[in-house]
């Protein structure tokens, strides 16, 4: 008997959700053929079987929350002698949560920070803490800081009386327990925001109306953007970029490029390698604000906003400043192709120093993009279109594209941005790829 547990997938992941069985009790199941889906707080992906035999227990439900090394399925391979206990397995199956996951209200105010702890109304009795109740996971700890939620005043429902996402968002989603401290506006003024406004109840369907579910990816989106929003104090910047040269160069590399390296030449590798020379030549707009202090970074790990069936994800390409324009095409395709296929990594969707959005295919002209924490701008690259520009007193008809950038103005200035997308622009109007191209 072998026991199929929760997989560690990355250095920061401590629990993970079933999300769907693909095998069921009874079924026959082949070496490397996937057994469930699971979703972590990074991304989603499908779990193999490490064995081929017949699924005999599934230990929990679709939907349930379980630590890391949880066992969640049992497969008899047939091996004489490795049954392993069924009792120790099963006792690590969570408890069903006391209340069900709810969506995140947005806050009335932004940038929520817990009052200080005098402020905390003293608490009356704590709930019951199980052994395990200190394992808080890195996503669960932000959502209860980011709403005011006193984790000491929850009870658990994970294993061991782990406290887990869907214990924070219950709390959300009733005003907070008892001695939670509540929400107010951070920064010099300490402004007190307006008490918590609880939910409407739901309404029912109207006459050509359905109710669709929101899926978890979706709701996770919605708490990252909000958090975004309430987090950083937002500024926007474009400007206009001639890529006249830069068209005629993909259109006579593309089919040989496409052939040499197996992969598309799109304009995004340009636009990421002169990205990576601003970032260096600026790292301001690289670094993150941690506090009162600045994270100077001398690498770029390039986050690219990727869509895919689900929503949104923004898979990096570490070191990107250390690649040619191949290179980062490759680099690009390769992350872009796996987020698509449900393949990535939890490590490879975190970390970014810097993100690129690409609403261009899809025929944006403008876009303002919302940063992707804890960086401290994000760049947007639109739709490239033929219009009339002035060329040495002369009208002319030139390809252009506009890069428009939302940036954090407690640490970036519009000075600074303004010149390091002209950094970008320059670089773009300038530089002559042909040589990384091979031509």
């Amino acid at each position: 008997m072998t026991s199929i547990q929760m997989p560690q997938l990355g250095e920061t992941i401590v629990e993970g959700t079933i999300l769907r069985w693909l095998k069921h009790e009874g079924e026959a199941v082949a070496r490397d053929e996937a057994l469930f889906e699971i979703s972590t707080d990074k991304v989603d992906t499908e779990v193999p079987s490490p064995v081929a035999g017949t699924v005999t227990r599934l230990l929990v439900a679709e939907g349930d929350t379980v630590a890391v090394g949880t066992a969640v399925m049992e497969i008899d391979d047939g091996a004489a002698g490795a049954t392993e206990p069924a009792a120790p397995a099963a006792a690590e199956a969570p408890a069903p949560a006391a209340v069900p996951a709810a969506p995140v209200p947005p806050p009335a105010e932004p940038a929520p920070v817990a009052q200080p702890a005098a402020s905390v109304a003293p608490v009356a009795s704590l709930p019951d803490r199980g052994p395990r109740s200190q394992i808080v996971s890195p996503i669960v700890r932000r959502l209860a800081k980011e709403n005011g939620i006193d984790l000491a005043t929850l009870a658990g429902s994970g294993t061991g009386g782990r406290i887990t996402k869907r214990d924070v968002l219950a709390a959300i989603a009733s005003g907070g327990p008892p001695g939670a401290a509540m929400p107010s506006v951070g920064g010099p003024t300490g402004l007190a925001g307006p008490a918590r406004v609880a939910p409407p109840a739901p309404a029912a369907p109207g006459a050509g109306e359905e109710l669709v579910q929101v899926t978890h990816i979706r709701r996770a989106i919605a708490q990252h953007m909000l958090a975004s929003l309430q987090t950083s104090a937002r500024a926007w910047t474009m400007v206009e970029v001639n890529v006249e040269h830069l068209v005629r160069l993909r259109d006579a590399a593309r089919s040989a490029f496409e052939q040499k390296y197996g992969a598309k030449l799109t304009y995004l590798p340009f636009v990421v390698r002169a990205t990576c020379d601003a970032l260096l030549t600026y790292p301001v707009v690289n670094a993150e604000l941690r506090g009162d202090d600045l994270a100077m970074r001398r690498f770029v790990h390039m986050g690219i906003a990727v869509s895919y069936d689900q929503g949104l994800i923004v898979p990096v390409v570490r070191n990107a400043d250390s690649l040619n324009v191949p290179g980062i095409a490759r680099a690009i395709a390769d992350l872009a192709g796996r987020a698509r296929s449900h393949e990535l990594k939890p490590d490879e969707v975190q970390g970014s120093t810097f993100t690129i959005t690409n609403p261009g295919p899809y025929g944006s002209i403008a876009s303002v993009p919302i940063i992707n924490q804890p960086n401290a701008a994000i760049l947007s690259f639109d739709a490239i279109q033929k219009r009339p520009v002035v060329i040495d007193d002369a009208i002319a008809i030139r390809h252009m594209v506009n890069l428009s950038m939302t940036w954090d103005h407690r640490s970036i200035d519009g000075e600074l941005a303004t010149r390091f997308l002209a950094r970008i622009k320059e670089n773009l109007e300038t530089w002559d790829f042909s040589s990384e191209l091979g031509l």
